[in-house]
């Protein structure tokens, strides 16, 4: 009894190389995108101020939440103004 194997072509392996290759640079592209769209969902959606007295003088119907406060165009907190004042 002759048993012959028979083995995948080189082309459905080489395909399939690639075909992982290009999964992988999808998954990277949208990894970074999700920081991106944390940070935009967690930042201060109303305006940022230097002092919580600041928020009350903008009226009664404003309050000082603890969301985060971006400088603009960056990753980084902005120390100057870390105070995020929101109108209810």
């Amino acid at each position: 009894m002759s048993r012959k194997a028979q083995g995948m072509s080189m082309n459905v392996i080489i395909i399939a190389a690639l075909a992982l290759l290009v999964l992988v640079i999808l998954a990277i592209i949208f990894m970074g995108r999700m920081g991106a769209t944390t940070r935009g969902i967690e930042a201060c959606k109303g305006n940022c101020m230097s002092a919580q007295e600041d928020c009350t003088n903008q009226g009664p119907y404003y309050k000082v939440v603890s969301d985060p406060c971006y400088r603009s165009g960056t990753k980084d907190i902005d120390t100057d103004r870390p105070y995020c004042c929101v109108g209810v």
